[in-house]
């Protein structure tokens, strides 16, 4: 009798197991697609904008969104991500009080920290302006935008909210697809109308985030009524919340500081356009990320709630199967990128191409985020944010003093060098810290398959580079890569997918089979 209990408890901790791999799974392809369709229509909106307002107001626009946006970042204080993290946790335990008392915390927080930023913005726009970017005419555009900053706060916190309820379909519908398409249509509509100017490109931004926003509360309504929200009798659990949001916060004012001063080092110590080429070299590295940023926006509730139910094995194979997925999503844009670097920045200009070695470098940095998949994750969400808080202070200082030491030398390969530096170094050491902390390790034994396959499509590449040179020639290095990444599959195929890869690849195939049976069903009754 005992042997059948046991037996039905591991069934059900493995039917759980498998729901997590197939849920985190589709939510990764939902954001992946959601990111190529943003990726699409920013390129649009960058030619729409550039062409009409030309390079200065084009750079006053952008510098305007920078500031905005991390304005906005600061008033956050983590709580994106405790949203993430307890909704997910409150909600798998039906704790309607817990979660209400959540949402109170996270929306009426960063409502009110949204408002005090946006009023600093406003307050400061004329020094930073005149005193930090000697441009006059920046000022009332930081204003404008000042207003914007309480909605981007609140934006930022209802898409975690979302997150946390595992609904990464409403995160792509309202960030990723309504926000790009108002976006795109109202400043295509003022461009036809010959009234596109600065000022009115910095209200379509505001005005498409709140389209966002309004989409994320109406469907989130959907799921949790939020009018219920604000009743008395909820559960705040504020001390708890805020312990683990402050040390995320932290770690997030860090990032936006390590994300400029790179770039900022790069100005000062080498020259104004090793800064461009490096941008584009880092723009173009970013192609292969998309499946990381994917990956690991669709983990983290499952994690939070796995951690949560005390489930191990769960954690484990999710943690295995996302790894693996990072890797060998990537790897086929990794070879790519190394095998045809040239051509790539070539599409830029000829000016641009003294980065691909520079890009190269960037690329194995990108290969390590891959390969140690989605351990960053699996630290926030068991609620270790004071270590990652220390990685994160660890990824900065190694990335001044690297820039530091190696920029005045090799220039834009020197910031290169010091990304990869800092990235694998941190990423390696994140990699152990849950292995000791959570007894969790990324890789098994089906890790050989990727790997393989990746060395023979490079081999081939190499080859194939060798027997017909593609020079700085787009054409014939497209074709090749069509022919690597062909390969890569291939051989991937051929060595055989891992049991929780078959899942998920059956799971698709039987839904796109469905409605072609569905199709055959009806002809034949007629």
């Amino acid at each position: 009798m005992t042997g059948s209990v046991d037996g039905a408890g591991r069934s059900e901790t493995s039917s759980r197991s498998e729901q997590d791999i197939l849920e985190a799974a589709k939510g990764g392809g939902f954001l992946a697609g959601g990111s190529f369709f943003e990726f699409a229509t920013r390129f649009l909106i960058a030619i729409l904008l550039a062409r009409t307002l030309g390079a200065q107001d084009y750079g006053l626009y952008v510098l305007a969104i920078s500031a905005a946006s991390l304005f906005a970042g600061m008033s956050l204080l983590g709580l994106d991500d405790a949203m993430v993290r307890y909704v997910a946790i409150l909600a798998g335990r039906r704790d309607h009080p817990g979660v209400s008392g959540t949402l109170q915390i996270g929306l009426g927080v960063s409502t009110a920290a949204g408002l005090l930023m946006g009023a600093v913005l406003f307050l400061a726009a004329q020094p930073i302006a005149e005193g930090l970017f000697h441009e006059p005419r920046l000022e009332p555009l930081l204003r404008l935008f000042a207003v914007i900053v309480p909605f981007l706060t609140v934006s930022n916190v209802l898409a975690g909210v979302t997150r946390g309820f595992r609904k990464m379909h409403h995160v792509v519908l309202a960030e990723n697809v309504v926000q790009s398409v108002v976006r795109v249509a109202l400043l295509a509509v003022l461009a036809l109308a010959g009234t596109l100017n600065l000022y009115a490109a910095a209200l379509v931004f505001g005005i498409s985030d709140v389209a966002a926003s309004v989409t994320m509360i109406v469907l989130l309504n959907r799921r949790f009524p939020l009018a219920g929200s604000f009743r008395p009798g909820v559960r705040r659990d504020a001390k708890e919340i805020f312990g683990f949001a402050l040390p995320l916060w932290l770690s997030g004012v860090l990032r936006q500081f390590r994300r400029n001063i790179e770039t900022v080092m790069l100005g000062a110590l080498s020259s104004a356009s090793s800064v461009g080429v490096f941008s584009v070299a880092a723009k173009v590295n970013l192609v292969g990320h998309v499946f990381l940023l994917s990956m690991l926006g669709s983990v983290k509730p499952i994690l939070a709630h796995a951690h949560d139910r005390n489930d191990h094995e769960a954690l484990s194979r999710l943690y295995r199967a996302s790894t693996r997925w990072t890797l060998g999503l990537s790897l086929p844009f990794f070879l790519i990128t190394v095998l045809y670097a040239e051509p790539m920045l070539r599409i830029f200009g000829q000016a641009f191409v003294s980065g691909s070695t520079a890009l190269v470098v960037l690329a194995f940095a990108e290969l390590a985020n891959a390969a140690t998949g989605v351990c960053g994750p699996v630290l926030d969400m068991t609620g270790h944010t004071r270590v990652k808080l220390a990685n994160t202070g660890l990824w900065t200082v190694l990335l001044i003093g690297g820039s530091a030491v190696f920029i005045p030398r090799w220039g834009v390969l020197g910031a290169a060098v010091a990304t990869l530096i800092a990235v694998a170094t941190v990423n390696i050491l994140t990699v152990i810290e849950v292995r000791i902390l959570e007894r969790l390790s990324p890789y098994d034994a089906s890790f050989w398959k990727p790997v393989v396959a990746g060395i023979g499509a490079l081999v081939v590449g190499l080859a194939l580079r060798m027997w017909i040179p593609v020079g700085m020639t787009i054409a014939p290095a497209m074709l090749q890569a069509v022919v690597v990444g062909a390969v890569y599959s291939g051989l991937t195929l051929l060595f055989g997918l891992a049991p929780d890869d078959r899942m998920v690849v059956d799971r698709v195939l039987r839904k796109v089979r469905l409605p072609f049976g569905r199709v055959r069903t009806a002809g034949r009754s007629l």
